[in-house]
């Protein structure tokens, strides 16, 4: 299946020229993970200006953070309208020559309640106008499944073997494996 986003030909794992192709060297479930991989090439001297990482499999995630009620639309209305009111007034504050540093704050102090009150308004009139459709409150996110450490391809064998040596991670080339478990068809040695 393709990407309908991306351009045909174009692999965000290449970095220009076929010569400078890029090549995962550790795959991770989270994005700590894969900071520490790349901290720990760092850590080591490796040129990590050669290094990327990438959320593969994004999804789109909404929490729901609780109830929106008409107090609730008018507070957040009031919060988004406050700060643009108050820059606004700052700034023709500033432009008082006679002092502008009193009439610029007290100008600011101004616009940051008819901000408020313009954003609360608004924000009852939207909620008002949803008629209940949409009556609670989310922070939408994009969240990828699996982080990819890829490092140009001159390079990936000497950081596939920094990383080696003192970090248990999963190579896209290795299958991953829970603690205690083995892939299929081998034995445990300690185990007889």
């Amino acid at each position: 299946m393709s990407n309908p986003w991306q351009r045909p030909g174009m692999d965000p794992r290449a970095a220009g020229t076929a010569a400078s192709r890029r090549r995962p060297i550790a795959v991770f479930s989270n994005y700590a993970d894969a900071e520490r991989a790349v901290d720990r090439l760092s850590d080591l001297g490796f040129p990590v200006e050669r290094v990327a990482i990438i959320g593969d499999d994004l999804m789109m995630v909404e929490q729901v953070t609780g109830r929106l009620n008409y107090g609730g639309a008018a507070l957040k209305g009031a919060v988004s309208g406050a700060l643009p009111g108050a820059l606004i007034g700052w700034i023709f504050g500033l432009f008082n020559l006679i002092s502008p540093l009193v009439a610029s704050i007290v100008l600011a102090f101004y616009g940051l309640i008819i901000g408020a009150v313009v954003g609360a308004i608004l924000g009852l009139i939207m909620h008002a106008l949803q008629g209940g459709r949409r009556d609670f409150d989310a922070v939408t996110m994009m969240v990828p499944s699996s982080f990819e450490v890829v490092v140009d391809g001159d390079v990936a064998d000497e950081a596939a073997r920094l990383l080696a040596d003192g970090a248990q991670v999963q190579t896209p080339h290795t299958p991953h494996t829970e603690p205690g478990l083995q892939p299929a068809g081998t034995e445990d040695p300690h185990r007889r």
